[in-house]
């Protein structure tokens, strides 16, 4: 059933992409060739069917938004475009992310990264078109003008300076080549990494119509699935290949980078990812037989292997 579920949810956010990313063929080329050569370099798009299924969720709770108003757990009509602008925030993060000055890095997703295969120029303005188009979907989804207000505040906190994407790529690279405590660790992981993760689960809550309670769950739930999703692929960078990763294996200790299975070794960085999903899931309880799919997701992402 989660496979099916991924598996849709995929199909969904790359249609919404497709939708509303300019055609490679559109002038200037080569900068719309670049943006999609990352966006639809594969990927899981984890962000937007958290958004999704989260959006899912609060309305088999409510029966407001949904397409056929039953109550059955449908998709809030229109949620793809929310997903699909997180994703472009995701990706304009890892194309910087990639870049010499950055993480330094070749293969992203199987394939050249942005930089490698349309040079660094472009690649920079790539990640900043993708976070520009981003905005301009969001101000433009089909919700109240407070929800949209809500969900634009969410991504731009999420990828910004103060506990966000930003902050946290910052205290990364400043913690490259030290001894960083836990805490500073912790950080990292979730600013860099958590906090869109957190802002995809709220933004799909509230774009279905989630109160201020639903939304305290949703977002600790994000908040540990993040989490626990860092430290999974922190244990992964250590004991897969690149092959199996679609990215070069080995990069954090290579930078010298702290990371769990450094500070605690990989057995017990995995039971603490598990003790994260633990929690995640017990944030769902309140609602039921329609939060299986969020807690089936957060296991998913515990137990990946790429």
């Amino acid at each position: 059933m989660l496979k099916q579920i991924l598996g849709q949810g995929r199909q969904a956010a790359d249609a919404a992409l497709e939708q509303l990313l300019p055609p490679a063929n559109q002038h200037p080329k080569s900068i719309h060739q670049a943006m999609r050569h990352s966006v639809f370099a594969g990927g899981k798009r984890l962000r937007p069917i958290l958004c999704m299924e989260a959006g899912r969720m609060i309305a088999a709770a409510s029966g407001v938004h949904s397409r056929d108003r039953s109550n059955t757990g449908s998709l809030p009509a229109g949620i793809e475009q929310v997903g699909a602008a997180l994703e472009m925030l995701h990706t304009y993060s890892l194309i910087h992310d990639d870049l010499p000055a950055l993480d330094n890095d070749d293969l992203r997703r199987g394939r050249p990264t942005c930089h490698k295969a349309f040079g660094e120029a472009i690649a920079i303005l790539a990640g900043d078109a993708l976070q520009t188009q981003a905005y301009e979907v969001l101000a433009q989804i089909s919700c109240s003008a407070e929800a949209r207000v809500a969900i634009i505040r969410e991504a731009a906190h999420a990828t910004g300076t103060i506990d966000g994407m930003i902050g946290g790529q910052v205290v990364d690279l400043e913690a490259e080549h030290t001894k960083p405590d836990l805490a500073t660790l912790e950080y990292i992981h979730r600013s860099k990494t958590a906090a869109l993760i957190t802002a995809s689960v709220v933004s799909g809550g509230i774009y279905a119509g989630a109160t201020a309670s639903d939304i305290a769950h949703l977002r600790t739930y994000g908040q540990s699935i993040g989490l626990a999703f860092q430290i999974v692929d922190d244990v992964l960078d250590l004991t897969q290949t690149s092959e199996q990763l679609g990215k070069t294996a080995g990069k954090d200790a290579a930078a010298e980078k702290t990371t769990y299975p450094a500070l605690f070794g990989i057995e017990e960085s995995l039971r603490k990812a598990d003790a994260l999903v633990d929690q995640a899931c017990a944030q769902l309880d309140p609602f039921g037989e329609s939060a299986t799919t969020l807690k089936e997701l957060a296991r998913f992402l515990a137990k990946r292997k790429s």
